[in-house]
């Protein structure tokens, strides 16, 4: 089950693309974007990060802060930041335990095949810590536009 908006943000402390750990609470005081995207280096996700780099810059001036979670590998995520150039931190949730939090972990099907993955959700986390908006089913190439809008909304 999603957390709704309004509750406080489950906090975490993940291991980024260089090793390095983020702790979610130690953001107070700054809108935090937390997209949880399914793979790296997959097309959709490649676009969604794409975008949102690109967006960095309007990102920053409003105070907001992009970080994107799977539960690929510290080295994958490494992999996938340096091929994009990507300029924000990708969290590495292996043991899935944020992603469980965050109610993102679920079956899933294509081309008729059943599995477990990520649906691709995103979180805004507003200054005080409490989740401000969920976006589901996010649309890649749109959405860090979406974000930005409501954003400037709120600036």
């Amino acid at each position: 089950m999603l957390p709704i908006p309004g509750t406080l943000a489950p906090d975490f402390t993940l291991l980024d693309q260089d090793g390095v750990p983020h702790t979610l609470s130690s953001h107070r005081g700054s809108y935090v974007l937390l997209y949880f995207y399914p793979k790296d280096d997959t097309p959709g996700c490649t676009k969604q990060a794409c975008m949102l780099r690109d967006a960095l810059p309007d990102f920053t001036s409003l105070n907001a802060i992009v970080y994107g979670i799977s539960v690929d590998s510290v080295k994958s995520h490494k992999r996938f930041a340096d091929k994009y150039g990507l300029p924000f931190m990708l969290l590495a949730d292996e043991k899935k335990q944020v992603v469980n939090a965050y109610g993102v972990w679920g079956k899933k099907k294509m081309m008729g095949r059943e599995y477990e993955g990520i649906f691709r959700t995103s979180f805004l986390i507003a200054p005080d810590g409490t989740i401000e908006k969920v976006y589901e089913n996010v649309k890649p190439g749109m959405h860090a536009e979406e974000v930005l809008q409501d954003l400037r909304e709120h600036a």
